[in-house]
């Protein structure tokens, strides 16, 4: 591999600051800020805003959406043309 071509790949902890939840891995991003690890070791950090602690699908909160009450009251708010 060309070393200008390739993004460097490393170690970076993604951090989800709506569910306090931080996890280890690698990846090409980067950042400026910097975290302690459990390691003792300090790795760039990179703030996320959902990841499968916090998002709906995984947690079991999704909300079912009543589509068919929305149609409803729009047509008995907007009366039914046609």
């Amino acid at each position: 591999m060309r070393k200008e071509l390739h993004p460097e790949y490393g170690p970076v902890v993604f951090r989800d600051r709506a569910a306090n939840y931080a996890f280890l891995t690698r990846s090409t991003m980067t950042s400026e800020k910097t975290i302690e690890w459990e390691d003792g070791n300090t790795y760039p950090v990179v703030d996320v805003e959902i990841s499968n602690v916090s998002h709906p699908f995984y947690t079991g909160t999704a909300r079912v959406l009543d589509t068919a009450g929305r149609v409803e009251r729009f047509e008995r708010r907007y009366g039914k043309q046609g």
